[in-house]
């Protein structure tokens, strides 16, 4: 089975989806700064499984259309389009997977429509109810001016630094955020030095990990330079919206995730720096009572699926098979 491309229209916009197999819908969503391309390790596994795999691109990203306005890409815009998308392809319900912004967004649909979502795997990013991601009004004050969500609220700034040379920048954040990406075992968060910018604190690597090529970077840079000197306004606009989704996810206050869950990290995950985020991991049994599994996998870093995907199959494979079993 090929993995086939086409445009569906959800909520005004277009989306472009990449799909494989048949069977109950699993909805695999990326996160910054990727594509559908970052689940190509999944489409197989999953759909010989008896699933039917689809992977959006996002709205802002690669082939998907990208609205100009800054206030098109909340939290609510995203969770909308998912519940478009798992209409759209005329299925009732999906079980969804997300990875890094793409788990916010899955948890936020769970946590939003449980009647929609089967169940809810998150890759990286643990659930943190119920706008999912502290605001830069609070980062600013922890990390300084250079944690990178607070350096992409300047217009137009983050947007030209990645712009002007794709592949450099994928080449860069993809090895860089890696377990491969340094030498010491303790995660790091991307800061930008005083002064300097995006790619300073990611050099440009002597050489690639066994689980990218270079292939796989001109895959990502092709789709993203179609919305050229854009194109990374749109992925970037999501996190101008981290402090309006405090207000708009204000009426979920207290709600915590009532879906069968699971959730995937790695030991050298810079998500796993931020601050209170191993508090969250520990607290998942109480914000997702019907947690089925937490994983830590050792050496792995930010790119799970991508860096680990025998591991994360696996794991998914199994979480579907307990979803069938248990109804």
């Amino acid at each position: 089975m090929d993995v086939e491309h086409r445009d569906v229209e959800v909520n005004g916009i277009r989306l472009h989806v990449a799909e494989q197999g048949s069977g109950p819908l699993v909805l695999l969503l990326h996160g910054f700064p990727e594509s559908w391309y970052s689940w190509r390790h999944q489409f197989a596994p999953l759909a010989e499984a008896g699933y039917r795999v689809v992977a959006p691109d996002q709205r802002g990203y690669a082939r998907s259309d990208r609205p100009e306005e800054v206030e098109a890409y909340t939290l609510a815009h995203l969770v909308g389009d998912v519940v478009g998308l798992i209409l759209a392809l005329g299925e009732e319900n999906a079980v969804l997977v997300g990875h890094d912004w793409g788990a916010p967004v899955a948890w936020s649909t769970a946590l939003m429509r449980p009647d929609l979502v089967r169940g809810v795997a998150g890759l990286s990013v643990p659930p943190f109810p119920p706008a999912m991601m502290p605001p830069p009004s609070v980062t600013r004050r922890i990390y300084g001016e250079g944690f990178y969500q607070v350096y992409f609220q300047e217009p137009g700034l983050a947007d030209a630094e990645l712009a002007a040379d794709p592949v450099s920048f994928l080449r860069r954040i993809l090895v860089g955020a890696s377990g491969d990406g340094r030498q010491e075992d303790e995660p790091r968060l991307w800061i930008v030095p005083e002064g300097g910018t995006l790619l300073d604190p990611l050099p440009e690597p002597r050489e690639l990990p066994d689980w990218l090529t270079e292939e796989d970077v001109a895959a990502f840079a092709r789709d993203h330079a179609l919305h050229g000197d854009k194109a990374y306004t749109g992925p970037i606009d999501w996190y101008r919206n981290i402090e309006r989704n405090q207000g708009l996810m204000a009426p979920f206050q207290g709600r915590g995730i009532d879906v069968p869950a699971m959730y995937v990290t790695g030991d050298r995950d810079m998500v796993q720096a931020m601050r209170g985020v191993p508090e969250l991991v520990e607290a998942l049994p109480e914000i997702a009572p019907k947690l089925y599994s937490s994983t830590v996998l050792p050496g792995c870093g930010h790119w799970t699926q991508q860096e680990r995907p025998e591991e994360v199959n696996a794991a998914l494979v199994d979480f579907l098979t307990h979803l069938e079993t248990n109804g």
